[in-house]
């Protein structure tokens, strides 16, 4: 179902090159396809285009921007199988995880062409004083200008979808930078927008990899730096000049299991394992500190390991199958290292732990230190370590104990907890009554302390690709 090769985009063409990267299978190991690796000069010249079709974007009007978006959404359910087939190969994603990112592609086109066309200002009453009598105040929202993204491997369609639909409602040409690892989902997105009226040079999609994308960062020609990825993209902001800088950075995600929970275990069990274990954990917001008050703990885990055991592993391609492989063997051997170092501090292997290639078995552990990095950092895997506490303050202080501060869950039936979460836990979002890894295209998305700065989310990331723009009027 794939093509034996796959242009770059560059200035809404495609563009064709004898220099060649591989797209790897990610469970077989063998080359799948192959992408055009943009020529030299290729990100110069896309920067160049985006800088010139600022002008024709601004003047693209709302119901412009809202049939390209429209456009895409039809196409890309037309290509739902090509784009899920693309997907469980690039990324190694079990099939069913991958027609769910498919839907939530469509979904975030959809939420950003309704988007597109509401894009609002405000009337400001300056008549304060007899000093501002007879002066009126007006806002409304301009396009920030070309603008530059770079998106990691994870989720090749949905993270490319949350920067380039925005993009479009803004009315910002863009150069995207898609991860070397997983091209081919932005490029059949770039195929799909080549059909479109969009002005010329309104964007671009280069599979760069990382040393050569650097003006990306530095280039004062764009204006907006939006980058997915990991903790490199704080030294990415303080290179980036005088641009405006996005970033999300990852977490790892503590979700808290309270005393009243014993009713509902099963269901708990459930949205946990899904939580910490699909896409083999390499989510942002994966489930990977679960805490779990004592009077249910041993419950708790008893079923949890149950069910994790039970996990179907392999061929992403079979729809039976639930745990695929990491995006490679270097990735999966990190975490067995983890892994390694936090049994040989103490910590107990529930089940799991094995690794075979680039496949890390569904991973538990209890009795993990504090200092581990399981605790630390960011698995970005499919191993979860268990923690009991006997008060819910001592819960949300050992959830706030994280350099990070994506999004937490919080299970409980008691409001005034749930409050409490809302109210103490350092995150971007706290999610009640189910895991941290929820997540819907339209909510406000993004992080605290080092998980990040700015937010997607259509409607979010489009005030980031803005500026208020102020008009005062005095009465003649």
């Amino acid at each position: 179902m794939l093509d034996k090769s796959y242009p770059y985009y560059l200035a809404n063409r495609a563009v064709k090159s004898t220099r060649k990267l591989d797209v790897v299978d990610k469970y077989t190991g063998k080359v799948a396809t192959r992408v055009a690796l943009p020529d030299e000069g290729a990100l110069d010249k896309a920067i160049a285009a985006a800088h010139a079709a600022a002008p024709a974007m601004k003047r693209f009007r709302p119901y412009e921007r809202q049939a390209v978006l429209e456009h895409c959404v039809t196409r890309f359910t037309q290509r739902r199988d090509e784009l899920a087939y693309a997907l469980c190969v690039e990324a190694g994603k079990p099939i069913n995880d991958a027609k769910g990112e498919v839907t939530r592609l469509v979904e975030t086109f959809k939420i950003a062409a309704e988007e597109s066309v509401r894009i609002n200002g405000e009337t400001i009453n300056l008549e304060l004083s007899q000093r501002s009598a007879g002066y009126h105040g007006y806002t409304r929202r301009v396009p920030l200008g070309p603008v530059g993204f770079i998106t990691p491997f994870n989720f090749p369609l949905n993270l490319v979808a949350h920067k380039v639909a925005p993009a479009i409602a803004a009315g910002c040409p863009f150069v995207l930078k898609p991860s070397e690892r997983t091209p081919l989902g932005a490029l059949i997105i770039g195929d799909v927008l080549a059909e479109t009226d969009l002005p010329r040079g309104a964007f671009s999609i280069l599979p760069l990899d990382g040393k050569h994308a650097d003006p990306l960062v530095t280039d004062p020609r764009l204006k907006l730096l939006s980058f997915t990825g990991g903790l490199v993209g704080w030294d990415l902001k303080a290179r980036a000049g005088h641009k405006k800088v996005t970033l999300e950075l990852g977490g790892n995600a503590a979700c808290i299991v309270d005393a009243d929970q014993g009713d509902r275990l099963n269901a708990v069990v459930d949205r946990l394992v899904f939580g910490a274990f699909y896409q083999s954990g390499q989510s942002c917001i994966s489930v990977q500190r679960i805490l779990v008050h004592d009077d249910v703990y041993d419950a708790l885990r008893r079923k949890l390991v149950a069910k994790v055991k039970a996990l179907k592993a392999g061929d992403p391609k079979k729809k039976s199958t639930f745990l695929g492989p990491m995006i490679d063997e270097t990735a999966a051997e990190r975490l067995e290292g983890w892994i390694r170092e936090a049994r040989k501090a103490g910590a107990r292997v529930l089940c799991g732990g094995g690794r075979k290639g680039s496949m890390l078995e569904a991973t538990l552990l209890e009795n993990v230190p504090r200092e581990a990095k399981l605790q630390r950092m960011e698995a970005f895997g499919p191993v979860a370590v268990l923690q009991r506490f006997m008060t819910f303050d001592e819960a949300l202080a050992i959830a706030n104990d994280s350099d990070f501060g994506l999004q937490a869950g919080v299970f409980t039936n008691d409001l005034g907890h749930a409050m409490r979460a809302w109210d103490e836990l350092e995150q971007g979002g706290v999610i009640v009554n189910d895991v941290p890894s929820f997540r819907v295209d339209n909510m406000p998305y993004g992080g605290a302390k080092s998980s990040g700065i700015g937010l997607e989310g259509v409607r979010y990331a489009i005030e980031d690709m803005t500026e208020l723009r102020l008009m005062v009027m005095r009465e003649a």
